[in-house]
């Protein structure tokens, strides 16, 4: 029996599997993270986080497998978590990069770093303008991809709540143009601080809430000249609020929900 500990936390909805593997390593697989992602038959989740050990004192690393078990370089509402977890000033070390957190309370606060618009880097499958991408899936065209330590398409429209992105989403994200899939976000600014979002996740499907999203989406927007500094970012679940430093650093600002708590036997999902 291989009996463990494991926490339900949550960013605005967008609902993740966290094992603290600090202390007692985990040997996580996408197959294994698959299943405990289900939510018939596993826990249920968004994403699942394995938390351990960082290379050096105040840090630690983060891992993200998406629902379908893929692996995901970077998680916003998921590094919030991390955060809200370990609590005070730390660094998380993720496969997207090193992001300095941190948490007091209900929530938590994450520098997400320099967005990075090279086409190569998003990445695409091959050179275009990433300010105005010359491509179009039925109504939705031409949007801004970037990477925010994972991919993201943004594309700006009128209402985002009348957008078939139950359809379009899955379509955009396995293009072949996006070689490691994409996220896909579609975006309206009602004033230059505020916007309303929705995406649809690489590997997650339409969750309530995607951090990494909405700080692409205001980096895309403030790319296009459309953004202030500072935005609230409404989405499904709730606000984020994204803010511009003066040295091109994004920071998010949300809060993280822990659930509940609880013990599984992960060899009944072998």
């Amino acid at each position: 029996m291989t009996a463990r500990p494991f926490l339900k936390m949550h960013g605005l909805g967008n609902d993740f599997v966290v094992f603290d593997a600090r202390e007692n390593p985990l040997a996580m697989t996408g197959p294994l993270a698959r299943a405990l992602a289900d939510r018939h038959t596993g826990i249920g989740c968004d994403q699942l986080i394995l938390v351990e050990r960082g290379s050096a004192p105040g840090a630690v690393r983060a891992r993200f497998w998406n629902h379908d078990g893929s692996v995901s370089g970077a998680c916003g509402n998921g590094s919030r978590a991390v955060a809200s977890l370990v609590g005070g000033d730390m660094t998380i070390e993720t496969d997207g990069g090193a992001l300095a957190a941190s948490a007091d309370g209900g929530g938590a606060v994450v520098d997400m770093g320099v967005p990075n618009f090279a086409w190569e880097s998003v990445p695409l499958a091959y050179a275009m303008d990433t300010a105005s991408l010359p491509l179009a899936w039925d109504e939705l065209a031409n949007p801004v991809a970037v990477s925010v330590g994972n991919p993201h398409a943004v594309f700006f429209v009128a209402d985002p709540w009348v957008v078939p992105l139950e359809t379009l989403g899955p379509v955009i994200e396995n293009d072949t143009v996006f070689p490691e899939r994409v996220n896909v976000g579609v975006a309206s600014l009602p004033s230059r601080d505020r916007m309303v979002l929705r995406v649809w996740e690489r590997g997650a499907g339409l969750t309530r809430a995607c951090g990494t999203g909405a700080v692409a989406a205001v980096a895309a927007a403030q790319r296009r000249g459309l953004a202030d500094a500072r935005v609230k970012v409404s989405l499904p679940g709730g606000d984020l609020t994204i803010e511009r430093r003066a040295d091109g650093h994004l920071l998010m600002s949300g809060p993280a929900t822990l659930a509940y708590s609880g013990m599984i036997d992960l060899d009944n999902f072998q």
